[in-house]
């Protein structure tokens, strides 16, 4: 296979030359161009035809989200936005994501080292080359999609979700269709920090049940969704009865923090028949044998649909090794939990 030919689109020099080092260094990639600017980048856009681009959303002449709407209509590609860890710069980033952008990472020198951000900045890139855009660029119906009805009865069971690229927007989908009384949930979706919490905002204007990025030792309750803060491990604790949410620093487990693999672990450990399990579309294998233990302890386990994914590979990964109980399309992720609940 040939390498995946990427277009660096970024104001900042140091930035550009950060990215071109980094990424030079893994075989499976091919850095053919930079640029400072959106005039500069459509330009070499056309020439070099990029597989995959790199795009700031502040810079100069025109801003990222500007260019972005403008490629995303005249010329769909994978766009992976890098964005400084600012309020304004992580809400700018997940307005990208609703534009068409696949993924957001920080830069370099703010959440990442330079070695942790060349692990992320290339599985990024492979991911979002894989990408199906026609499928990524569906119309959203307009509306919001009607929210499931509550649950008939009580219960303690509890929800764990693991996502990756393309991940914003299923969460989306599966979480504007959660009735109030929802089962407890705790989402790990690969994102870097700062961004977890204005995503979780914007989740919470959205949907029926609470959601808010998790809080070391806040207990997780029925209508309450939890999304581990990026580049922390989010884990589930049961005190008696209680659940609780634990949020801890650590290594990189199956090269990310937060880790799918850490919390499904953690409710296999805890939680057991009590669990469900569920994994939506994403690159690579993160929580996939972790599942399995879920599995194994009694819980019921969901993977997303290959049709329904914009990247069928850790619901693949999870699927092949006989981890999971129900394969459904997104649509119908909300209903099959609640009718496991």
């Amino acid at each position: 296979m040939s390498p995946t030919k990427v277009l660096i689109v970024d104001d900042s020099a140091i930035v550009r030359k950060i990215f071109s080092e980094e990424l030079s260094r893994d075989p499976e990639l091919l850095v053919v161009g930079t640029a400072p600017d959106p005039y500069v980048a459509r330009d070499k856009i056309v020439r070099l035809k990029p597989d995959v681009i790199t795009l700031d959303v502040e810079m100069p002449r025109m801003d990222g989200i500007t260019f972005l709407r403008k490629l995303m209509h005249h010329y769909p590609l994978p766009v992976i936005v890098v964005s400084s860890l600012t309020e304004k710069g992580s809400q700018l980033a997940l307005e990208a994501l609703d534009i068409g952008a696949v993924e957001v990472l920080s830069k370099p020198g703010t959440a990442y080292t330079v070695g942790d951000m060349s692990v992320h900045l290339a599985h990024k890139i492979k991911a979002a080359a894989l990408v199906d855009m026609k499928k990524r660029m569906i119309p959203k119906a307009a509306g919001p999609a009607p929210r499931s009805a509550p649950l008939a009865r009580t219960t303690n069971k509890m929800v764990a979700i693991g996502a990756s690229t393309g991940g914003t927007e299923a969460l989306r989908e599966v979480l504007e269709t959660y009735p109030a009384d929802a089962p407890g949930t705790l989402i790990v979706q690969h994102m870097p920090e700062h961004f977890t919490k204005a995503f979780a905002e914007r989740l919470n204007g959205l949907c029926a049940a609470q959601v808010k990025e998790a809080e070391d030792g806040e207990h997780l309750v029925p209508g309450k969704v939890l999304i581990a803060p990026g580049n922390q491990h989010l884990q589930l604790r049961r005190s008696g009865a209680l659940y609780l949410a634990k949020v801890s620093t650590g290594p990189l487990v199956c090269r990310h923090r937060p880790s799918v693999e850490v919390l499904f672990n953690s409710v296999a450990r805890y939680a057991g028949a009590d669990a469900i399990g569920v994994m939506l579309t994403g690159m690579g294998a993160d929580g996939a044998d972790a599942m399995l233990n879920m599995k194994s302890a009694g819980a019921s386990n969901i993977a997303q649909d290959e049709t329904s994914c914009v990247v069928y590979g850790m619901p693949k990964e999870a699927v092949e090794r006989n981890a999971v109980d129900h394969i459904e399309p997104l649509s119908s992720i909300t209903r099959r939990i609640l009718a496991c609940a």
